[in-house]
């Protein structure tokens, strides 16, 4: 089958990085990963992806100084290069500028930790505690301009148990996340392909 060629932006670990990775790697998922790029040269999920025989590179922000669209005109070119078609932020810690949104309108994706809108932004586990919420989640979405903005693609959601600490409450979504995005990105690239869901997938929306 016909495999869109997309590139994954990282920060950090890459913990959804790795989820992709193990969809992309089935014959009949609609990927595969053409390049991983960070803009932090010590990100873990770097050695990640180059481990599962991935092409990654980064492309350092500290050297663009005040420069956010210079850097991201950098990221671009490479992308372009690498014969990109769609981008999956996957932990990727830098607000864009409009010049790489609008480069990438209607293919970049992002997953954020709640169920948006509600919780854009940081911190998003201490304030659904906070905010007494009883049901919390996970979401892909497109990428606008607006921070957490663009339209979603898919959910997922979790109960909030008594008991919960922001970090029992993480991992709980992260292993929805795990789940969620290769789910969404699938959605986006074939839809044709997406079964019925069952019961056991009740709390999964894509």
């Amino acid at each position: 089958m016909h495999k869109t060629p997309i590139a994954i932006l990282i920060s950090g670990r890459g913990s959804n990085m790795r989820a992709l990775i193990e969809a992309c790697a089935q014959p009949d998922y609609p990927a595969r990963i053409a390049l991983v790029l960070s803009n932090n040269p010590d990100a873990p999920g770097l050695d990640v992806a180059r481990s599962a025989g991935l092409a990654a590179q980064a492309i350092d922000h500290r050297a663009y100084p005040r420069d956010r669209e210079g850097h991201e005109r950098a990221l671009d070119a490479t992308l372009r290069a690498a014969g990109v078609e769609y981008i999956c932020l996957a932990g990727y810690m830098r607000l864009l500028t409009p010049f790489l949104t609008t480069a990438w309108k209607g293919r970049m994706l992002n997953i954020h930790p709640s169920l948006l809108p509600a919780f854009p932004g940081l911190h998003t586990h201490e304030r659904a505690l906070e905010n007494g919420t009883r049901i919390h989640g996970c979401t892909v979405h497109w990428v606008t301009e607006g921070m957490d903005e663009g339209p979603v693609i898919g959910q997922a959601a979790i109960p909030v148990l008594d008991g919960d600490t922001p970090d029992m409450l993480a991992a709980r979504v992260l292993v929805q996340e795990h789940r969620l995005y290769p789910a969404a990105l699938r959605r986006v690239l074939a839809p044709a392909t997406i079964p019925v869901p069952d019961a056991a997938d009740s709390l999964l929306a894509v």
